[in-house]
């Protein structure tokens, strides 16, 4: 479950849950298999599809070096109808 970072809470997050849609953020070097595997075990559903995308690098400067923030994946799990995830911890963005 180490992948799984923190669910992202957002308006369009929110609306997605009407669909049964679940938003969370996730290690870049994640695979969906696995994370489909994790929320699968972890919270007993059953998932029927996973879309994925990259954010992108914000820049951050420490002095004269410009350096990037870790980035992560956002993936967007489906359930199937009658399954639901309980609410999960948030982190504020």
């Amino acid at each position: 479950m180490d992948g799984i970072k923190y669910v992202v809470v957002t308006n369009k997050s929110i609306r997605l849950l009407v669909k049964n849609q679940y938003t969370s953020n996730v290690k870049s070097g994640s695979i969906r298999t696995e994370i489909k595997y994790w929320v699968e075990l972890f919270f007993g559903v059953k998932v029927i599809a996973m879309n994925s995308h990259q954010l992108p690098k914000k820049g951050r400067r420490m002095g004269p070096i410009m350096g990037h923030t870790m980035h992560y994946r956002r993936m967007i799990i489906t359930l199937q109808p009658g399954y639901s995830i309980p609410p999960l911890r948030t982190k504020r963005t």
